[in-house]
């Protein structure tokens, strides 16, 4: 993988942060311009439109989902997402032309997220006599590149100065470094500079396909380029903004950044466990093994067609299809199929897997504090999405995980 330029640890800032944001909607017309950052919600869609009637209910982000009507522009230093606006709070907390998504989102207060202090003793890595070392998956990082050099940190990954200090050990990202947060390129470049040198050390840090890098990759090249969304016309422009794409990324975003993207597996077997992003059965569409899934997806992206890669970004933004009745099955289909004995995954997070319910159907997150993965599905299924984007924790676990 190409080599980017690194990113060292940096101080966490108390924040409560926002999560739901509504899926792509009805486009009403040519990519408006406004005076923010980029455009408000209600400039990009027919708020009278009824865009997917077809759509699951549960979670806003599943593509035909109802958007629900934005809140109104913030005014400078607030929007409804954030519980620490007020004197002395406002835009000098996170990066200049960082726009967290203005919409009506629950907010997950419980006074404050996790400090995390870098202790330069803290975190040993096992490293094994012969053979590869430990293996280590990471969950939604969402932009978030403070909270992960924390992480990584802690698990003894990487040293005080953000380079690989794992020797032989073995990491595996399950996809969605951008949007919602404040540095999706900054994380990207992490992860870049982190394979290089993992690889120089006789281990590897490698990375999947999430369907945020695909809307990423459909916003750069596609742009307000109408797609056959199967109710109406669509963008990738307009999905990406309305689903917290960062103006900050994309003014950042460039050649290199996109080729790493657009060359990501959408899945892989490591000691025994089928890692993917989304937990769905779509993989199924693409291929009966594992190779020929990868090259199906990376063959569609190749052939840059708008409504194909659309196309893809939907069935890998489903989600839930392992939690509800028949959620075990659904897990067994796709071992069956690629292989191993357990499917971990990111995508839905897992305040939401617990409470069995999404946003609209009025599931408190709340009440679900996020201490590690989460096992479900007869044991089959490993979550590890921690919810960053609504408070809750960044994770990066070693695996196998004893339930």
């Amino acid at each position: 993988m190409t080599q980017g330029a690194g990113q060292g640890p940096a101080v966490r800032t108390p924040t409560v942060r926002d999560f739901r944001v509504p899926a792509y909607v009805h486009e009403a017309g040519p990519y408006a311009q406004s005076a923010g950052p980029y455009p408000h919600p209600d400039e990009v869609y027919d708020q009278t439109a009824d865009p997917y009637p077809e759509a699951p209910a549960p979670y806003a982000d599943v593509p035909g989902a109802r958007a629900e009507a934005p809140a109104p522009h913030a005014v400078p230093g607030s929007h409804p997402g954030r519980a620490d606006v007020g004197e002395g709070a406002g835009p000098a907390a996170e990066p200049v032309g960082y726009t967290p998504t203005q919409r009506d989102l629950p907010v997950i207060n419980r006074g404050d997220t996790l400090q995390v202090s870098v202790d330069p003793e803290a975190g040993q890595v096992p490293q094994a006599a012969d053979g590869p070392g430990a293996l280590y998956v990471v969950g939604d990082v969402h932009g978030y590149l403070d909270e992960l050099v924390a992480a990584l940190r802690e698990k003894g990954l990487i040293d005080i100065d953000g380079g690989w200090a794992a020797g032989t050990s073995r990491l595996w990202f399950l996809g969605d470094f951008t949007d919602r947060g404040p540095d999706g390129i900054g994380v990207i470049d992490l992860v870049m500079r982190l394979s290089a040198e993992a690889a120089a050390a006789g281990g590897y840090c490698k990375a999947l396909m999430g369907n945020h890098e695909l809307l990423l990759l459909g916003a750069k090249r596609f742009g307000d380029t109408p797609v056959n969304s199967g109710a109406g016309t669509a963008t990738f422009q307009a999905a990406w903004l309305l689903n917290g794409g960062q103006k900050t990324d994309m003014d950042r975003l460039q050649d290199h950044h996109l080729q790493w993207m657009a060359r990501l597996d959408a899945m892989e077997v490591a000691d025994g466990h089928l890692l993917v992003h989304s937990d769905t059965t779509a993989y199924l569409d693409y291929g009966d093994s594992i190779e020929a899934v990868n090259d199906t997806v990376r063959e569609a992206l190749t052939r840059n067609d708008a409504d194909e890669v659309w196309d893809l970004f939907r069935k890998f933004t489903r989600r839930f299809a392992f939690r509800d009745d028949g959620g075990a099955q659904a897990v067994r289909s796709l071992l069956d199929t690629y292989g191993g004995s357990r499917i971990v995954h990111g995508h839905s997070p897992i305040p939401y897997l617990l409470g069995e319910g999404g946003p609209e159907e009025g599931a408190d997150p709340s009440a679900h504090v996020v201490a590690g993965p989460h096992v479900y599905a007869d044991g089959l299924a490993i979550a590890m999405d921690g919810g960053v984007t609504m408070a809750g924790k960044l994770l990066v676990q070693q695996l196998p995980l004893d339930d």
